[in-house]
């Protein structure tokens, strides 16, 4: 399994306040079942970063596309694979 940084940068500010919850219920089922590591906003209000875990892009893509600040237009997307460290010395 692989893991991608998914930033949604702001697009249109009243879609995203009116597809809110459809685009935190997406997450929540998407923490359930696996795909979803971990999401928040950015404090600045300019959107926010999920981390998605998927077999390869196409399939994180895919799910990307599923969310409805996507899917209805009140967001951008860039997508990168991520490289999630955990050995870390401190």
């Amino acid at each position: 399994m692989k893991y991608f940084a998914v930033f949604l940068s702001m697009k249109d500010e009243e879609l995203s306040r009116i597809h809110r919850q459809k685009h935190l219920d997406f997450l929540a089922q998407k923490r359930e079942s696996g795909t979803v590591l971990m999401n928040g906003r950015f404090t600045d209000g300019t959107g926010g970063l999920i981390i998605y875990r998927a077999e390869n892009e196409e399939s994180a893509v895919s799910l990307v596309k599923q969310d409805p600040y996507i899917s209805l237009g009140a967001r951008d997307y860039e997508i990168r694979e991520w490289d999630m460290e955990t050995n870390y010395e401190f």
